[in-house]
């Protein structure tokens, strides 16, 4: 079947990886509903399956793998949801905590991190697949030239943790880049609330280079005590935490 260059399309055939891939599935906790986002040709949904997970549900935007995919599956007929996965409604489509798994197209990468971390009410964890320099920037710890707006965002609701590297000959067709495995576990409660955090962040990283009281200057704090100690770093010496309690006080 040809592939679908506009869909970021590389189907992962390696075995070993596949398993290693299963196994952190697996180490989920906890493990009732699992959506598996861009199955394609079924080669990760075929193992899982195995696992005989209570309720195992697949987003697929490709029509052609929404007919052939049941073909394979029957007993995922009704479970395939055919649209793209930007646009699936947690609250109206399944109104519970699910577990997300997939290999993510690399040129939506991004946009399916925040899609995840603003659906967190029913994100509860999650294991996937991205171009390597993106798993970096979500797990990456301050100090770090990967470190940035997706970083802070996505570790202040999740535990977040590097597992592993897949090379690009494990995929048919071999991408141009290394990917990488990320696992994510939503922490008992955020560290901060998202809509300022996400605020404070974005002015941060847009200017990272220059100090917080250069970027930041735009916006107003209720307190500033934590500001004046923060305003002569720049971004990525922040930590998370630090981000968070700084948050606090946004106006």
């Amino acid at each position: 079947m040809e592939l679908k260059k506009a869909l970021g399309q590389h189907f992962l055939v390696d075995q070993t990886i596949l398993k290693s891939i299963v196994a952190a599935v697996q180490a989920l906790t906890p493990l009732e509903t699992v959506i598996e986002v861009g199955p394609g040709m079924g080669a990760l949904t075929q193992r899982l399956l195995a696992l005989d997970i209570m309720d195992y549900r697949l987003i697929e935007k490709d029509d052609r793998f929404v007919i052939e995919l049941p073909k394979k599956f029957p007993k995922l007929s009704d479970k395939i949801y055919h649209q793209d996965v930007l646009t699936f409604d947690f609250k109206t489509t399944i109104g519970k905590e699910v577990s997300i798994v997939g290999n993510y197209p690399y040129n939506i990468s991004n946009l399916i991190m925040f899609w995840i971390i603003e659906n967190s009410e029913y994100v509860v964890n999650s294991v996937g697949m991205f171009q390597k320099e993106v798993a970096k920037r979500i797990a990456s710890k301050h100090g770090t030239k990967e470190y940035g707006i997706l970083s802070v965002l996505t570790q202040a609701i999740y535990e977040v943790n590097y597992l592993f590297d897949i090379p690009a000959e494990a995929f048919d067709p071999p991408p141009k880049v290394i990917s990488g495995v990320i696992s994510m576990q939503r922490r008992p409660a955020p560290l901060a609330e998202y809509t300022p955090l996400k605020k404070l962040v974005k002015a941060a990283f847009n200017q990272r280079r220059k100090m917080l009281s250069n970027s930041l200057k735009g916006l107003q704090f209720k307190d500033t005590i934590r500001y004046e100690l923060f305003k002569n770093l720049r971004p990525e010496q922040l930590s998370v935490e630090q981000f968070c309690a700084l948050s606090e006080d946004l106006v």
